[in-house]
């Protein structure tokens, strides 16, 4: 086997970082607008295979089944899953300009965020509604919303990991790291005349470390969802619900204008014998991109 001895050390380097501390997502509640054609739902916002030649160095990753119990050693995130042919299609369609694009222009593509050969799809959260995944490359990660309205598909919104260029995938503090609470939209056809649908989801993403066997998210209105977790990394989601603008009014139709219940949420992450080894209470809803732009 030829080793990339460039990439190997490079790998090295990344993993070498000293672990810095991340500030929980805090932004003041606003509605995100005009950033969405066709969206008649406005929302708030209130707050990485592993190198097989470097084996001896860089640890594997070590799969955990998705809503269950792990096995006994514990997942690592210091390198990326390969891409079976289904999930490399799935990367290909969120991505279909080759890569990450501006969080305002879906024609424009990124290329220092990188391309669809850098992301993996790392876990997936599926329910009646569909699924989202969380796809990512050793720098930082997007989601993806599958749609059968391709030219209607949420874009492929890049975030560092870390929130900090170059990306820190696998330095993060304590046993589990929220990269994002945010949301994302599902939009589809109906009825005869194809009238489109637009569906919210609240979704929360991020990564765990050794130890970490399940994590649950408490929504704040009632509802709690254990996370899908695979390879060292975990996603959760719930539709989201409508509630009235606080400052009132009426759209272009007459109706009263809603924004997304974004209240912000708890996350706790347990162990092998259930017990909690880690939580992060008020994380705050807030926009994919951080750091990148």
């Amino acid at each position: 086997m030829t080793i990339d001895e460039e990439r190997i050390s490079k790998e090295l380097r990344l993993m070498a970082d000293e672990a810095r501390p991340v500030d929980a997502l805090a932004y003041a509640r606003q509605a995100r607008t005009g950033s969405l054609r066709r969206r008649r739902l406005s929302w708030s916002l209130a707050g990485l295979a592993g190198l097989a030649a470097a084996a001896s160095v860089i640890a594997a990753v070590i799969v955990v089944p998705s809503g269950g119990p792990g096995p006994d050693a514990a997942a690592e995130v210091a390198g990326l899953p390969d891409n079976t042919p289904e999930q490399l299609q799935a990367v290909r369609e969120c991505m279909p300009n080759g890569g990450p694009v501006h969080s305002m222009d879906g024609n424009r593509r990124l290329p220092e965020h990188g391309a669809v050969k850098d992301f993996r799809l790392l876990v997936e959260y599926r329910d009646k509604g569909g699924s989202t995944a969380l796809v990512g490359s050793h720098s930082g990660f997007v989601l993806c919303t599958p749609t059968t309205q391709k030219d209607f598909a949420e874009r492929a919104v890049f975030t560092y990991w870390g929130f900090k260029a170059p990306g820190d995938l696998a330095g993060f503090p304590g046993d589990f790291q929220v990269d994002a609470y945010t949301s994302h939209m599902h939009s589809y056809a109906v009825g005869p005349n194809r009238i489109q649908k637009d569906d919210v989801y609240r979704i929360v993403v991020g990564r765990v470390a050794a130890g970490v066997r399940r994590v649950e998210i408490d929504w704040a209105d009632g509802r709690r969802t254990d996370a899908r977790m695979a390879n060292g990394f975990f996603i959760a989601r719930v539709p989201g619900r409508s509630v009235p603008h606080p400052e009132g009014g009426e759209d272009a139709a007459g109706e009263p204008i809603t924004i997304l219940d974004s209240p912000p949420v708890t996350v706790t992450a347990y162990g092998q014998q259930g017990q909690v080894v880690g939580q992060e209470k008020d994380v705050a809803f807030g926009p994919l991109g951080r750091g990148s732009g």
